[in-house]
C-alpha cells in the first residue's frame, strides 16, 4: 500500500472511531446470513471463432451483523466454478474459442465495517460501490465474479434534498479474478459525488480522479454533471435526463487530449408498460476514446459487449426500447418482466456505421427465492464495423 494510501486509511479509521453512536439511526441489532447463487449457461456465436458454450456457477456466502446503534460488519466470500469450460475465460485462453469472461475464482469479495448516523455514514474495507446507473463506477453485477473495492467511503446527508459522497480507492478487484494479470488495479484514486433535488429536477455532480499502477490508459480525471426530472400526467409518467462529462489527464496519466461525453434520454410509462430511448456519445480523438474503466460496462452500448472499449474514432449509440413489468405468471410469486432494446452504432468522427444490435430479456420469479432469466443479444456489424455475434444466456438465480 502506498504511503499516501496508508495515510488515508489511518485517517479514515480514526474518523470512523470518533463518530458518535448516539447520533446513529435507530436499528434493531441482528445477524443475517448471505447466500447468493447463480447457475448460468452462456452461448457465443461470433464470426471468426467457434460457437462456444460455457456453463458456470457462482456463489456469494457470508454474514452481516448489525449492532443496533448504527455499527455494522460484513464478510462475504465468492466462488466461481466451471461445469462446462470449453471457452476462453481471460485466464485460460483456448485458441479459436470466443471469450466468456467468467474465470474460476475463490476469493474474499467483501470485508467491511460501517456506521450510519442521522446525517452521515462511513464504510471501511473491501466493499461494493455503485453510483447511480453505474456509468462511471459500479460492481459489474452481470458477470459471475463481482467487482469490489478496497476503499473508505464517507457520506453526508444533512438535509432531505442534498447528499454528498467521497470514496478513496486503494485497490480494485476486477471481474477477472486473482489469477489474472488484469485482475487487480493498485490504486490511489478519489471519487466525489454531490446530489441536490430541486424544483427544477435532480442534479448530480461527479468527479473521478483515477490513478492505477497497472494501467496508465485507464487513469485520468473525469468531471460529470447530470440532470433528470419526471412529470406525472393523467395518461402516464414522462421522464427526461441528460449528462455531460469531460475527461483529461491526472497525475500525468490518462488521455493526451481532453475527451467529451454526452447522453440524452427520455421515457414514457403507463401502468406497467414503458417506451424509452436515448443517445449516448463517447468522443474519440487522436486514437484514444473516452474511458469508464470502473463502470458496469455490460449495461451500456448493447449486451453483446462489442464496445467495452470506446473505439479510437468514438461512438454514437442511438437506442430505443420497450419494457413491461407486473406480469402475473405464477401464483404467489413476484411479477415477471421483459424488455426489448434496439441500438444503432456509428463513429463520432467521420460518421462511419459500426452496425446495429437488438437485445431482449425475460425475468420470471418462480417463487420468493428463485428467479429464471432468459436473455439474448444479436449484433450485426457493418462493412466497417466489428464482427457479427450472437449471445444467449439462460440463468437460475437464488438469494436467501
Amino acid at each position: 500500500m502506498s504511503n499516501p494510501g496508508s495515510a488515508v486509511w489511518l485517517t479514515s479509521l480514526a474518523a470512523l472511531a470518533l463518530l458518535q453512536p448516539a447520533e446513529a439511526q435507530g436499528a434493531d441489532a441482528g445477524f443475517k446470513p448471505i447466500l447468493d447463487l447463480r447457475l448460468r449457461a452462456e452461448q457465443v456465436d461470433q464470426d471468426g471463432t467457434d460457437k462456444t458454450t460455457g456453463l458456470t456457477v457462482a456463489g456469494r456466502f457470508g454474514f452481516e451483523a448489525n449492532s443496533g446503534d448504527g455499527w455494522g460488519a460484513l464478510i462475504e466470500g465468492e466462488a466461481v466454478g466451471h461445469l462446462h469450460d470449453d471457452f476462453s475465460d481471460t485466464v485460460d485462453n483456448r485458441p479459436g474459442k470466443a471469450v466468456i469472461p467468467d474465470p474460476e475464482a475463490l476469493e474474499l469479495n467483501r470485508l467491511q465495517i460501517s456506521w450510519t448516523g442521522k446525517t452521515a455514514s462511513s464504510v471501511l474495507g473491501r466493499q461494493r460501490v455503485i453510483f447511480d446507473d453505474a456509468r462511471f463506477i459500479g460492481n459489474v453485477g452481470f458477470r459471475q465474479n463481482e467487482q469490489t473495492f478496497d476503499a473508505v467511503r464517507f457520506g453526508l446527508f444533512p438535509t432531505g434534498t442534498v447528499t454528498a459522497d467521497y470514496v478513496y480507492i486503494d485497490k480494485v478487484h476486477r471481474i477477472f479474478g486473482d489469477e489474472s494479470a488484469a485482475g487487480e488495479y493498485e490504486s490511489d484514486s478519489h471519487v466525489f459525488r454531490l446530489q441536490t433535488n430541486t424544483s427544477f429536477g435532480k442534479f448530480i455532480a461527479t468527479g473521478l480522479f483515477l490513478n492505477f499502477d497497472e494501467s496508465a490508459p485507464a487513469s485520468g480525471q473525469t468531471l460529470a454533471m447530470a440532470w433528470s426530472d419526471s412529470w406525472e400526467f393523467q395518461s402516464g409518467t414522462f421522464d427526461l435526463n441528460a449528462r455531460f462529462a469531460q475527461q483529461g489527464a491526472y497525475n500525468d496519466r490518462g488521455p493526451a487530449q481532453d475527451l467529451g461525453y454526452q447522453s440524452y434520454g427520455a421515457s414514457f410509462a403507463r401502468d406497467d408498460l414503458a417506451v424509452f430511448g436515448g443517445l449516448e456519445v463517447l468522443e474519440g480523438v487522436a486514437g484514444e476514446g473516452f474511458a469508464t474503466p470502473l463502470a458496469t460496462l455490460h449495461a451500456f452500448q448493447g449486451w453483446a459487449d462489442v464496445f467495452l472499449t470506446t473505439p479510437a474514432t468514438g461512438i454514437r449509440d442511438l437506442s430505443i426500447g420497450l419494457k413491461r413489468g407486473g406480469l402475473k405468471v405464477i401464483d404467489h410469486a413476484k411479477p415477471a418482466s421483459w424488455a426489448v432494446i434496439y441500438h444503432d452504432f456509428e463513429s463520432d468522427n467521420g460518421r462511419l456505421s459500426y452496425g446495429s444490435e437488438i437485445d431482449a430479456v425475460f425475468r420470471l420469479p418462480v417463487n420468493d427465492w428463485l428467479t429464471l432469466e432468459v436473455k439474448g443479444a444479436a449484433f450485426r456489424g457493418a462493412d466497417t464495423g466489428p464482427a457479427d455475434r450472437t449471445k444467449f444466456w439462460l440463468a437460475l438465480e437464488t438469494r436467501l
